[in-house]
């Protein structure tokens, strides 16, 4: 909980600790030790939980979001530069989980500029594609609106803030579709593969978001859902078993002689962000 930043909750954690009985007394100490330090080094974060503890771990809980919310504002009060400090960490170091709560946290901060700084570091620099996508989503969570050019290698894309989907659930039907046939051939031939399937579509999908590749698996043709979903299926079959049975798997999917060339740009594509090693 302190290495991501969860303060409020870390603290209603060693309440409820405390309120246990049967450890040993150092424990005791140890926790009250933490729980008075984190209430001094955090004001805003410890005002906002519950006072007594008695809540940790029931429905009323405050949300991921409303805690984030609160201990990125305790931050901002403490330290008015702190969006920049965010800014600077975002725009400097790698692609970490990290960068992503410096993501999460500026959708949450007040100031001026911070919505320019974001638009003009997308439009200009050189930033993975995943990278890009989580950007996109701190602006919308932030009430930017219009349209954001984005270059990608040789490509480059408009994309409209207000469309930028915030969870999976977000994303239109087609790509869900692609999971589901890779969901029936997993069921029959290999059932452990459709879970890591699922985890490389959704990083997979926020690169391409917008992209030719994201276009074409929107306009949801059989013929088309069938080729990505195929093009998946073999690249998280290779990474299992280390081996590579093309035919295999196109004969699973349907897909022909006609189809290959596609197929084999889908895998392409596919095979490339795997390579990235996120």
């Amino acid at each position: 909980m302190l290495e991501s930043e969860r303060y409020g909750e870390a603290m209603e954690l060693l309440r409820f600790l405390l309120q246990c009985q049967g450890q040993e007394e150092r424990h005791y100490e140890e926790w009250q030790s933490l729980l008075e330090w984190l209430e001094t080094a955090f004001p805003y974060a410890a005002q906002h939980g519950d006072v007594d503890g008695s809540s940790y771990g029931h429905d009323d809980d405050l949300g991921e979001g409303d805690m984030a919310r609160i201990l990125a504002q305790s931050k901002q009060e403490e330290d008015p530069d702190y969006p920049n400090k965010l800014l600077l960490k975002i725009m400097n170091e790698p692609l970490v989980e990290s960068t992503v709560l410096a993501l999460e946290q500026l959708s949450y901060l007040k100031g001026e500029g911070i919505d320019d700084a974001l638009i003009t570091w997308l439009e200009t620099g050189k930033i993975h594609p995943l990278l890009q996508f989580r950007t996109l989503q701190t602006l919308r969570r932030r009430g930017v609106e219009g349209t954001v050019r984005l270059v990608r290698g040789l490509e480059t894309s408009m994309i409209e803030v207000d469309d930028i989907p915030l969870s999976s659930e977000d994303f239109p039907p087609q790509v869900s579709l692609v999971l589901e046939r890779v969901a029936l051939q997993a069921e029959v031939h290999e059932p452990t593969l459709y879970y890591f399937a699922q985890e490389l579509w959704s990083q997979f999908i926020m690169t391409i978001y917008g992209s030719t590749d994201y276009s074409n698996i929107l306009t949801g043709e059989d013929g088309v859902l069938d080729i990505w979903a195929g093009a998946l299926h073999q690249i998280i079959s290779e990474s299992l078993n280390g081996s590579r049975n093309e035919e295999e798997t196109r004969t699973m999917y349907e897909i022909t002689d006609t189809m290959r060339f596609q197929f084999e740009q889908a895998y392409r594509s596919l095979k490339g962000f795997v390579k990235t090693g996120l």
